[in-house]
């Protein structure tokens, strides 16, 4: 077992920086029992984002946000 963790070890070393964040996420990903929420997650996160660039939606400054919240909830 030692072997085959070393020798992955040193493979995935070899990898560019971004395949190996990629490479960790999907391992992290694995761990994970709710692995189809994340997913989910991180395709609405995917979405909203693509909204933002898109300028489908509008985005507000935070301080905005909290004072229509705070007037809603009075």
């Amino acid at each position: 077992m030692g072997n085959q963790l070393e020798f992955l070890e040193a493979e995935a070393l070899k990898l560019t920086s971004g395949e190996r964040a990629a490479f960790a996420q999907v391992l992290l990903a694995s761990l994970d029992e709710d692995a189809e929420i994340e997913e989910a997650w991180a395709n609405e996160v995917e979405r909203r984002i693509a909204e933002v660039e898109s300028g489908a939606v509008q985005v507000i400054p935070i301080a905005e946000a909290l004072a229509q919240v705070r007037a809603a909830l009075k």
